[in-house]
């Protein structure tokens, strides 16, 4: 698999490149963005197997996603159905993807007991009601947290490309997982760039724009910030197949010739 290294700057373009992709067809990267957000909720109240079940299929909806969002790139015509596209595209695989990606997740709260005893464990499981401020001040509960970051890191590496991969190439799950983190590796200069690009464009420049609409109006501050994850969600989704896009750039034109 062919993996093009990329400098800092280019981190900062995924999200102006997602902006672009979505303005394109905006109706539709919305209905798609949302309704994968909605299956999985929808999967997960499920009694006793719904979290489970959501996990496996995350990668699936996942993978419809982005279909979408090359559909509109190329200039093809797709419709609602993209998103249901992923269980046409190695099904078994994308399904193995969640299962392992589920599994180093639920390792690494586990492993985040050591510090705190289960506390934030039992936060992220549902498992017993745990009030969140008691949680905070219990001993251990600030290094669980730095454990969890440090160990969710590799685990996130793992599965960001991993859909694509398995989906588009039709790679194996191990396999796809195992590049998909070579590829995060070699690209951690523009990948901490995209981060402080989401930082500044989803959490300090709307909660800044809210805080002043606030100060002139309450009524106006809550009217710009109850449709705001309408049109963040989506182009946040397309950033992330602008940076697959970036990445696999040689393979994909490959997988494009004739």
């Amino acid at each position: 698999m062919q993996v093009r290294q990329l400098p800092l700057a280019r981190g900062f373009a995924w999200l102006g490149e997602g902006l672009v992709i979505w303005r394109r067809n905006p109706a539709l990267l919305t209905f798609a963005s949302l309704g994968y957000l909605l299956m999985l909720v929808v999967l997960s109240v499920v009694p006793l197997i719904g979290q489970p079940l959501a996990s496996l299929l995350m990668p699936v909806f996942s993978l419809g996603v982005l279909n979408t969002c090359r559909e509109i790139d190329e200039g093809r015509k797709a419709g609602p159905d993209m998103l249901f596209s992923g269980f046409q595209q190695n099904l078994r695989g994308l399904v193995t993807i969640g299962a392992l990606y589920l599994a180093g997740s639920l390792l690494v709260l586990f492993l985040t007991s050591i510090a705190d005893g289960g506390t934030l464990l039992q936060i992220m499981t549902g498992g017993e009601k745990v009030d969140p401020e008691a949680a905070a001040g219990a001993p251990g509960f600030t290094s669980a947290l730095l454990i969890a970051i440090a160990l969710s890191t590799p685990v996130m590496m793992a599965y960001w490309f991993a859909p694509i991969l398995a989906g588009w190439w039709n790679i194996p799950p191990q396999k796809a997982m195992f590049f998909s983190f070579i590829a995060c590796l070699r690209n951690w200069r523009p990948f901490l760039a995209y981060s402080v690009a989401l930082m500044i464009f989803c959490v300090l420049l709307p909660g800044l724009v809210i805080g002043m609409l606030g100060l002139i109006s309450p009524t106006l501050a809550t009217l710009f910030s109850v449709p705001l994850p309408v049109l963040l969600i989506p182009i946040v989704f397309a950033s992330f197949y602008a940076n697959a896009r970036d990445v696999f750039r040689d393979a994909l034109d490959e997988r494009r010739e004739p």
